[in-house]
Parts: structure tokens; C-alpha cells; sequence
């Protein structure tokens, strides 16, 4: 019925919280400094991480609304929704929301934060990785 709203919701917060982490980033980057743009840049900043979340609510609202578009769910005329049409319905929309809705939006974020995660355990993977090797190069160099 509507329960793509609820991820839809959170994209729409995402989408700013993402574009408001950004300016920051950016402001906080000074292109003067060699040494800090090689810190930045060799770790993911956290609006490219969260852009991931935004993307997967977004895609996954839009394939949610075009399946209830599909179903003649959600229509081109007031109220937009089926449902809205009487009030056991818009309970019944209310419940589905409240439920399922809110299920996938915690599914998402979920699956989301597991992807952080292995991102930032990869990174520190190669971080050590290239740590080791340039040991390794100063170590040879100084023999």
C-alpha cells in the first residue's frame, strides 16, 4: 500500500545529512597542505559512505513505488493512494507502514552498516599492508 514512504523518508534525511557532510569535508580539507590531502584521501569520508545508504533507500523506494504503481496501489489523482479512499483502509496502510515499512528502512540500514564496516576493515587492512612495505623499502634502503 505505502510502505515504500518509509524508506522514502529516510532518504530524504540521508539525502541532506549526505550533503551536509559533504560541505563539511570539504571545508575542513585545506589544498595547501600536501600531507593532509594524503591523509584524506586514503580514507573513505563518511558522505561517500552514507551516499551508499542514500542510494540503496532511494532505488529500493522507487522499485517499491513503481511495484504499487504496478498494482494500482498509488494513482495520479487525490489522495494518491488507494488506500486513502476509506478509513479501514488507511488503517490497514497505517498498520503496513508501521510494520513493514519501517522493517525495510531497519533491513537497509542494517545491511548498510555492515558494508561500513567492511569497508573500514579493508581499509585498515591496506593501510597496514602499505605500512609494512614501506617499512620494508626504508628498512632495505638503510643495509
Amino acid at each position: 500500500m505505502a510502505c515504500f514512504l518509509v524508506p522514502a523518508g529516510e532518504a530524504i534525511v540521508t539525502t541532506v545529512l549526505t550533503k551536509a557532510f559533504k560541505s563539511k569535508e570539504k571545508a575542513e580539507m585545506d589544498p595547501t597542505s600536501e600531507e593532509v590531502h594524503e591523509a584524506v584521501s586514503a580514507k573513505l569520508p563518511f558522505s561517500k559512505k552514507l551516499s551508499w545508504l542514500n542510494n540503496m533507500l532511494w532505488g529500493g523506494s522507487a522499485l517499491l513505488a513503481f511495484e504499487h504503481v504496478w498494482h494500482g496501489e498509488v494513482v495520479a489523482w487525490f489522495p494518491f493512494l488507494t488506500a486513502m479512499e476509506n478509513h479501514d483502509e488507511a488503517m490497514a496502510m497505517l498498520h503496513e507502514m508501521s510494520t513493514v515499512g519501517v522493517s525495510m528502512a531497519v533491513l537497509v540500514t542494517a545491511a548498510w552498516g555492515v558494508m561500513v564496516l567492511a569497508s573500514d576493515v579493508i581499509m585498515k587492512k591496506q593501510e597496514l599492508e602499505d605500512t609494512a612495505q614501506l617499512q620494508e623499502i626504508k628498512t632495505g634502503d638503510s643495509e
